[in-house]
């Protein structure tokens, strides 16, 4: 396990150089359509626990994630909406979607740092994203800050940092979801212990 880099944008260029250098392969984490497909079997254990869902949460980063489980709900249960959660401080894929091609975004420091990063100009999610994503919810940092901490208070969970914004974007307007079937991806635990002590101690109420 080699660990490089503050987000996985850099984490990303690195195990690319290395695969160049040293005659390994390369896999992206979402530039490719196996993953994609593989990430997509989500939206299947989705409706295998519920038969009707009316909105999907998503973090938003390279794509790989949205764009597979997407693609799953639309074609297994086209009245789902697909929600896309950007983080503002690194919103590259969102950018892109409004652009219609891959821009490059200023990426600042973010809790979602497991989303964080440019994509690869030539990505096969573009396009799918484009297609499959219904609404997309930019969450600032207090935002995702205060989904990780009631996921920890009121859930006990601990997740990363993307996974606190796929609940953020529902907890910035829930009234527009409020009596519906709501999906939340938790989509990892990879978390700084310090970084998510920090940022909960930070909203929790005394």
């Amino acid at each position: 396990m080699i660990l490089h880099g503050d987000e996985s944008g850099q984490s990303e260029a690195h195990a690319r150089r290395l695969g160049e250098e040293k005659g390994l392969v390369y896999v992206s984490p979402y530039n490719d359509p196996d993953v994609v497909a593989g990430q997509g079997t989500i939206g299947l254990e989705l409706l295998e626990e519920h038969s009707r869902i009316d909105n999907v949460f998503i973090a938003m980063g390279g794509g790989g994630l949205i764009g597979g489980i997407g693609a799953v709900m639309k074609a297994f249960s086209p009245r789902t909406r697909i929600i896309g959660c950007a983080a503002a401080n690194s919103m590259a894929l969102a950018a892109s979607m409004e652009a219609g091609k891959v821009i490059d975004v200023e990426h600042l420091p973010t809790l979602a740092d497991g989303v964080a990063g440019g994509m690869d100009e030539d990505s096969v999610t573009l396009g799918l994203a484009r297609s499959v994503v219904d609404d997309v919810v930019i969450c600032s940092e207090a935002e995702i800050a205060g989904a990780l901490a009631r996921l920890a208070i009121e859930e006990h969970l601990l997740v990363e940092g993307a996974a606190g914004l796929a609940l953020a974007g529902l907890m910035k307007h829930p009234e527009r979801y409020r009596g519906q079937v709501n999906a939340i991806v938790l989509c990892g635990g990879n978390f700084d212990y310090d970084e998510l002590t920090a940022a909960i101690a930070a909203v929790r109420p005394t």
